[in-house]
Order: structure tokens, then C-alpha cells, then sequence
């Protein structure tokens, strides 16, 4: 059962390259209410812990250095069908491949800079929600 609510992550490359603003905007504009947000950087043991299922894979040490390199901006997004209509809105990893008009094909230099993190599925929207925010952040 699909559920409002998906977590999001303006990468540091985006923020870096002053792009936090045109992307609020994008996510805005697609009807997307933002219940929890805040700018802020993870250390590499917070990143580590972030994408611990990552872990065995070979690209997991450059991922949590590159997440880790600068700010980002960490936010709860709200809306019917939310994981699926943001996996839409932000296109594929790949800037290259990613439809027009999406975040990604907008905002993102390459497949390791590619300007935003979504959720996957519903259970992962909520863990990574409960990651970095707490119940008192959430309006």
C-alpha cells in the first residue's frame, strides 16, 4: 500500500552549485508539501550509517565521502503517491538518460553528482525520514 510521505536529500553538488532554491521550486510546483527540512552536513560515520546497505558494494567508500563532502539539504516530503511521483519527478540516476523536465536532467552533472537522493519504496521513505528527523521536527 502506497503511502503520503517520501524522504529526499539535496546532494552536495546541487547545494555547492547553489541550486537548493530551484529545486525546492520543482518539488513545490509538483504538489509536494514539505513537512520536516533542514540544511546540514553529515559526518562520514553519519553517511556510513545512511547507506549502510550500500555497504558491500564497491562504489559504498566514494558514495560516503561524496555525501559527507558538504552541506545538504535533508527534507520529508508529502503527497498522494509520494515515492512514485518523486522517483518521477527527479528521472533516472543517469542525468543523461533522465526525461526532460526532471530534476535530475535539470540539475545533475553525472551519475555520482546527480543532485538529489529519493526514496525507493515506502518502507525506505520511512526509514530514512526517522534518520534524520525527529517526531518534533515534523509539521
Amino acid at each position: 500500500m502506497a503511502t503520503n510521505r517520501t524522504f529526499t536529500m539535496i546532494k552536495p553538488d546541487a547545494v555547492a552549485d547553489g541550486n537548493i532554491g530551484g529545486i525546492l521550486k520543482m518539488i513545490e510546483e509538483a504538489g509536494f508539501k514539505i513537512i520536516a527540512m533542514k540544511y546540514t552536513r553529515l559526518t562520514t560515520d553519519l553517511a556510513g550509517k545512511f547507506y549502510e546497505v550500500h555497504k558491500e558494494r564497491p562504489f559504498y567508500g566514494e558514495l560516503v565521502e561524496y555525501m559527507s563532502s558538504g552541506p545538504i539539504v535533508a527534507a520529508i516530503l508529502e503527497k498522494d503517491n509520494a515515492v512514485e511521483d518523486f522517483r518521477t519527478l527527479i528521472g533516472a540516476t543517469n542525468p543523461a538518460e533522465a526525461a526532460e523536465g526532471t530534476i535530475r536532467k535539470i540539475y545533475a552533472k553525472s551519475i555520482g553528482e546527480n543532485a538529489v537522493h529519493g526514496s525507493d519504496s515506502d518502507e525506505n521513505a520511512e526509514i530514512e525520514g526517522n534518520f534524520h528527523f525527529s517526531q518534533y521536527e515534523r509539521f
